[in-house]
């Protein structure tokens, strides 16, 4: 589950013996300030250094348990002034990302240390965030609590495991990502397995736990259209074996997020995959609630990456879509997945029953002749974060933008594909700007406004950051 950042706190003193003795306890009053304020939050597990950093040793010993104990990242606290080597040496043997912190204390020069801490730093190329002011004041809180959340993400992505189910799809060159960079860059292991798998696992599916899932999704969506040819109970029901072979490829495997080829080896052949998209990024299924699993569509590599990131740090499911439209009349783009996207975007509610009240069943189109259902839905209106990664001859950026989700009558779903899921998304600039700048014709959702998290994330992780219509977000 999404568990709180845990992230360190060292106290930095001066490196004179007897000007510590006299000064420590205004070290140890700020770092202390800043620690309690954090834990009164309840949102942050917060790891006290032993000792206050007075020396080469200390600063290295102390650094060196935060980091043991699997801290996120680090706060550097400054009441008086410290030796600035004590800060370089803390970061060389800690856990970043670090964070440099004074308060505003005209009586002691805690500012003067963080700002010659901080260019011995960036001397080193050792990059860092500071805050200056007393953390009682709410915006100054706000500052590390954002820290705080972003550091977790960076740091437990690294060591990941992301499971790559078929090769490329549809020959998009977007969707596919070097082993090698992303180890390098992210920390994240790459792992290759085939599509097979998920057919060989399904047969093993027992009888009952199909049966049991085909009841509860009879009685809890809107409707199934079944056809009688492309979706069938039989054919639904070999879509819940695909799903319940992919839960255990994914606990067996230890997948932290995943991305499935689709087309058209399945979807042509065996069945579309929709229900496994659906359901794996829901926070629920027949068996009740769960972690969603971050699933991306036609193994799109960078959209699970993107789609992972955002989890981590909302602890909500994520939407994968297509852009697929922009409707003039209504001046929303309009984005409509093939197939699926989690359910949970349909009523956004706790209660599984609201959202899957909202969801048909449609039979695949046509062109998927190995039958099955996609999974419809409007996504409820609210404020969005919408983001994806890019790249650049091979340099990463993320392109981010806010957006309003409106709701429509349901009839202009079928202006498109009505089977398909859709998000209607007023963007708070011209149209035409997305269409010029966007580099993928798959993008990421989630609800609220994250663009300040986004964009410290990526400098942690050495991302370029494209703020589409920053212009006039800054009206």
């Amino acid at each position: 589950m999404n568990t709180k950042p845990r992230i360190g706190i060292l106290g930095f003193s001066d490196g004179e013996p007897e000007v510590h003795e006299e000064l420590k306890e205004i070290v140890k009053a700020q770092m202390d300030a800043i620690a309690d304020a954090l834990e009164e939050t309840g949102e942050v597990e917060v790891i006290r250094a032993k000792r206050l950093v007075n020396s080469v040793s200390t600063a290295k010993e102390e650094a060196e348990q935060l980091a043991q104990q699997g801290v996120d990242g680090t706060i550097f606290s400054y009441g008086v002034f410290s030796f600035p080597n004590f800060s370089v040496i803390a970061a060389r043997n800690g856990r970043g990302p670090y964070l440099l912190a004074a308060n505003l204390n005209p009586d002691w020069p805690g500012m003067v240390a963080m700002l010659a801490s901080g260019g011995a730093l960036h001397h080193l190329g050792i990059d860092h965030f500071r805050v200056a002011g007393d953390v009682q004041e709410p915006e100054v809180l706000k500052k590390f609590l954002t820290f705080a959340r972003c550091a977790k993400v960076v740091t437990r992505l690294n060591g990941q495991k992301y499971g790559l189910i078929g090769g490329r799809s549809l020959g998009m060159y977007s969707a596919t990502v070097s082993m090698q960079d992303w180890q390098r860059q992210f920390g994240v292991d790459v792992d290759h397995l085939d599509q097979s798998e998920i057919l060989r696992l399904a047969q093993e599916v027992p009888e009952e736990q199909v049966e049991k899932a085909f009841d509860w999704l009879s009685r809890q969506v809107k409707s199934i259209e079944y056809d009688g040819d492309r979706l069938t109970p039989e054919k639904l029901k070999t879509q819940i074996r695909h799903y319940e072979a992919l839960k255990r490829i994914v606990e067996k495997e230890a997948y932290d997020f995943i991305g499935v080829k689709c087309h058209y080896e399945m979807s042509r052949h065996y069945c579309t995959e929709c229900i496994s998209a659906a359901f794996m990024n829901d926070p629920y299924d027949w068996d009740g609630e769960k972690e969603p699993v971050v699933y991306a569509c036609e193994a799109d590599s960078d959209a699970a990456l993107t789609m992972q990131i955002l989890k981590m740090l909302t602890g909500s499911p994520v939407i994968f879509m297509d852009v697929r439209h922009y409707d003039k009349e209504h001046d929303v783009m309009v984005f409509c997945n093939c197939g699926s996207q989690s359910t949970w975007y349909a009523g956004a509610s706790d209660d599984p029953a609201e959202n899957l009240s909202q969801v048909t069943l449609y039979p695949c189109l046509p062109i998927y002749a190995g039958g099955g259902c996609h999974v419809n839905c409007m996504t409820k209106a609210g404020k969005a974060t919408l983001a994806r990664l890019n790249r650049t001859q091979g340099r990463y950026r993320m392109s981010l933008m806010t957006a309003d989700f409106v709701e429509l009558p349901e009839e202009k779903m079928a202006e498109t594909t009505k089977e398909w899921p859709h998000v209607f998304a007023k963007l708070p600039f011209d149209h035409s700007i997305f269409l010029e700048k966007f580099d993928a014709n798959h993008c990421h959702a989630v609800y609220g406004d994250h663009v300040e998290e986004l964009k410290m994330i990526c400098r942690m992780m050495n991302v370029d950051v494209e703020l589409l219509g920053e212009e006039e977000r800054a009206v």
